[in-house]
């Protein structure tokens, strides 16, 4: 099998010749990492880890009073293409929020939103060109609408607006997904034929458990959810979510609304243990991570293929399972030896 028929097996819940295999990197990781084992480029370490997948993106090419790093203020270090100013390691955390104060749905429509044709799409079919044949392609926005609304508004006054203006709050959210929503219709019109999976992304869960309980998710965030999927799979893409922390009691929600998979489990979170997780859901989503990242951050190598070991012999069997730590995103302070015993690991024992 290449890879794109390993994924898409994967996928429709049967067994490939060998779990597939991601691996998402932070910038400063993929330096490093390239520096380590030196290789050339980004294309080549993806080679050397066998990853299954490639991804493509959309360019920002909009005004510069919101690119996102353009002419920001001091002490900023990322601007978001709603205006929200961040500060802080791998992205940060808001410096405002412009929306906290806003009493009226009038409000919110008055707001400066984005136009989707800031994103320039010209690029993607001939990225994915390039890969369409062997990898499986990611493509897509990806859309974090939870954590815009929670930038915009304050996470405390969002969710005290859930109950007092929940009008409001809808708003807020209409207008995010509408932007998100173009964005990825003009990818897919460019290139869906050569896109496999539509790549999501919102953190719905904590160290303890959901951020927001599954009535409240029910109301508010599965709608423009199941928006954006109802998108991938009118393009006759899967539909892949990351969510990180511990949001079991939604995956029902989420399964209704017709996701494919779920990407980044966090198998020390409650409620995320990998076989509980894999009994209830395996055969309704395919389920990619469980590699607990930290894990991988602090110990040994013998510990990560160890590790990578048992959740293989738990994740494996039926198919569903794509192989990769548990964050969608490798940090720079993750030892470029630990990463290469996982996937020296998925590569010998993920075999079928």
């Amino acid at each position: 099998m290449n890879s794109k028929e390993r994924v898409l097996t994967a996928f429709d819940h049967r067994e490939p010749d060998r779990v597939p295999a991601w691996l998402g990197m932070s910038p400063a990781f993929q330096r490093r990492a390239r520096e380590e084992l030196q290789l050339p480029d980004d294309e080549s370490l993806a080679v050397y880890v066998g990853d299954d997948f490639r991804r493509v993106f959309a360019q920002y090419a909009g005004p510069d009073h919101v690119n996102p790093t353009l002419n920001l203020p001091p002490g900023a270090t990322y601007r978001s293409v709603f205006g929200i100013l961040r500060h802080g390691y791998e992205g940060g955390q808001p410096m405002n929020h412009p929306l906290e104060h806003a009493a009226t749905t009038a409000e919110i429509d008055a707001y400066p939103w984005p136009d989707p044709a800031w994103m320039d799409v010209s690029s993607i079919r001939a990225e994915a060109e390039h890969y369409a044949a062997q990898y499986a392609i990611l493509g897509g926005d990806w859309s974090p609408f939870w954590h815009d609304a929670i930038d915009l508004l304050g996470m405390e006054n969002l969710l005290y607006k859930m109950f007092d203006a929940p009008a409001l709050v809808d708003a807020v959210l209409e207008h995010l997904v509408d932007y998100y929503f173009g964005v990825s219709q003009r990818i897919f019109e460019e290139a869906a034929d050569l896109i496999d999976i539509f790549f999501i992304g919102n953190d719905f869960g904590s160290q303890v458990g959901p951020l927001i309980s599954d009535k409240l998710f029910r109301r508010f965030l599965l709608p423009p959810l199941k928006r954006l999927i109802d998108l991938g799979h009118a393009h006759h893409l899967k539909v892949l979510l990351h969510c990180c922390g511990g949001f079991e009691p939604l995956i029902p929600a989420m399964i209704e609304a017709g996701i494919d998979g779920l990407q980044g489990l966090q198998p020390y979170c409650r409620g995320m243990d990998p076989a509980t997780l894999k009994t209830r859901y395996g055969a309704d989503l395919l389920m990619m991570g469980a590699i607990d990242s930290q894990l991988v951050i602090e110990q040994t190598p013998a510990a990560v293929s160890a590790e990578t070991r048992r959740i293989l012999d738990i994740m494996k069997p039926g198919g569903g399972y794509v192989a990769s730590p548990s964050h969608d995103y490798v940090l720079a302070e993750t030892p470029v030896e630990n990463v290469m015993a996982l996937y020296d690991t998925v590569r010998e024992y993920g075999m079928y």
